[in-house]
């Protein structure tokens, strides 16, 4: 089994910045199994949306609305993923939640950490 950990949200001025990570904690063999990790975010009264991912290998992926502000990064060696999100807009207010996908498309998830733009 895997657990993810996030931290790193909280409250931040519109125009700010903040870094969330998450650190895949558990069972090794199962963490070693993990190919692609990513944040989605659900706003108050929306759906869940993808925001970013990156495989294993570094490939990512953005959602067209953070692309050119937000980078997601990965430090195998941790077993963490991280998001720097700058110039950050009152639209990004969400519960960000990590996600990781097996090998053999097992889907984790974390508890989800808030994030609030004040414009």
């Amino acid at each position: 089994q895997v657990q993810l950990v996030e931290s790193g949200g909280g409250l931040v001025q519109a125009g700010g910045s903040l870094r969330l990570s998450c650190a895949a904690t558990g069972s090794i063999i199962s963490i070693n199994t993990i190919n692609a990790m990513g944040w989605y975010r659900q706003a108050p009264g929306k759906q869940r949306e993808l925001v970013a991912t990156i495989t294993r290998g570094g490939s990512t992926n953005y959602a067209d609305s953070v692309k050119g502000r937000f980078t997601i990064s990965r430090d195998n060696a941790k077993s963490t993923v991280y998001l720097q999100m700058n110039s950050l807009k009152p639209e990004d207010t969400a519960v960000y939640s990590c996600n990781a996908v097996t090998l053999r498309y097992v889907n984790y998830w974390g508890k989800g950490t808030l994030v609030t733009v004040s414009s």
